[in-house]
């Protein structure tokens, strides 16, 4: 039950998105670029943020740069 208790881990950095053009997932309406997510957890592929919905959010590396 770690998906509760996401929201309020910890940051472990933060990045910047760099685009919100996806070829088959609809993100332009979460993800906003140029602005700065906190990551709170990171897998190989994702970073695991709090998108613009407020809601947390699995999203592939290349949307973002690390600052």
């Amino acid at each position: 039950m770690i998906h509760k208790t996401w929201e309020n881990n910890e940051t472990v950095k933060r990045i910047k998105c760099v685009h919100n053009n996806a070829e088959k997932f609809v993100v332009d309406n979460v993800l906003t670029p140029g602005k700065i997510y906190d990551v709170k957890n990171e897998s190989e592929e994702f970073y695991f943020i709090i998108d613009d919905s407020g809601r947390m959010g699995g999203f592939y590396k290349n949307y973002f740069e690390e600052d």
